[in-house]
């Protein structure tokens, strides 16, 4: 009787086994004909994944899946190696210290040509050329408090850091290019230990008073729109962040009218026009669907 129970529950699990191969194999049919783009948890990228999400459904012939708001770098890194996703938007600076793990580097051409080259090596991911704006990290403080004491560059503030309070984004204390290195750069000391806001707080925290310096990204909508300030690098700490689609090769192997399709973006977002549909999303509340066809449609790539 054990015996004969043993072999039911072998054919059982079998059976299950094969039905379940069935399913992803079914699965993975159906993905052939549609493309996965995926985007990290901010505004921007929701607008850079619908653009692309739209562009893609305008200039082929493929079903488009969106699968915004996947947290960090990492997930979406995560989700390229498993097949979850088939593209997103990345920073070339990003790429290349938070997933290469390599030194920081300060010209364009380097880290793009750097990242370019290992992520085909590594991964077996396509880097495609920039979308044509550099949205790097922006240390910002109040326009009062740089009017008051004549502050441009962070190395000006860091003689008043002492006696400020910083607040910033969890990912910014903890990733390569972020705080620590910074503050040991500028000599960089604050009145307490930086306080840790959801992104989608710091300007908030920061125009109320309740923090003095906050680190935010240079196409951050909120900085046309209120008294605010960015002080320069000046010491020129931070890589450039170029926006790359980074896209699974088998993608375009499969279908090469992709790497035409996203080809065709290369370029076409000045940093101005990416602030503004920032703005757009977060000052007016436009949602990030319309934002991104009202700018395919101002640059004549909304037509099948």
């Amino acid at each position: 009787m054990n015996r004969f129970r043993a072999c039911v529950r072998l054919c059982a699990v079998i059976s299950l086994n094969g039905f379940l191969a069935a399913i992803v194999a079914g699965c993975s049919t159906r993905r052939t004909d549609t493309i996965v783009v995926g985007s990290k948890n901010f505004p921007e990228q929701a607008l850079l994944g619908e653009i692309l999400a739209q562009h893609l459904e305008a200039r082929t012939h493929l079903k488009v899946e969106r699968r915004f708001y996947l947290a960090g770098s990492y997930i979406c890194q995560q989700a390229l190696l498993a097949g979850r996703i088939d593209t997103y938007v990345e920073y070339t600076g990003t790429a290349l210290t938070a997933i290469l793990h390599d030194p920081i580097e300060s010209d364009p051409d380097s880290v793009f040509a750097k990242v370019r080259a290992e992520y085909k090596k590594r991964f077996g991911f396509e880097v495609m050329p920039s979308l044509g704006f550099n949205n790097t990290f922006a240390i910002v403080i109040r326009g009062e408090d740089a009017r008051r004491l004549n502050l441009k560059t962070l190395s000006d503030a860091a003689h008043y850091t002492p006696q400020w309070r910083a607040g910033f984004g969890y990912e910014f204390m903890e990733r390569p290019d972020g705080y620590p290195d910074m503050a040991r750069v500028y000599g960089l000391q604050f009145a307490a230990s930086p306080r840790i806001l959801d992104l989608g707080l710091l300007y908030r925290a920061l125009l109320e008073k309740q923090v003095d310096l906050v680190a935010g990204n240079s196409t951050d909508g909120l900085l046309a729109a209120r008294d605010l300030v960015i002080l320069e690098d000046d010491k020129h700490y931070f890589p450039p962040y170029e926006a790359v689609p980074i896209v699974r090769e088998n993608l375009f192997t499969q279908h090469p009218e992709v790497r035409t399709a996203i080809a065709e973006l290369t370029g076409k977002i000045s940093d101005v026009e990416m602030q503004k549909m920032n703005y757009a999303v977060e000052g007016e509340n436009q949602d990030a669907s319309d934002v991104a066809r009202e700018f395919l449609r101002s640059k004549g790539m909304d037509q099948k």
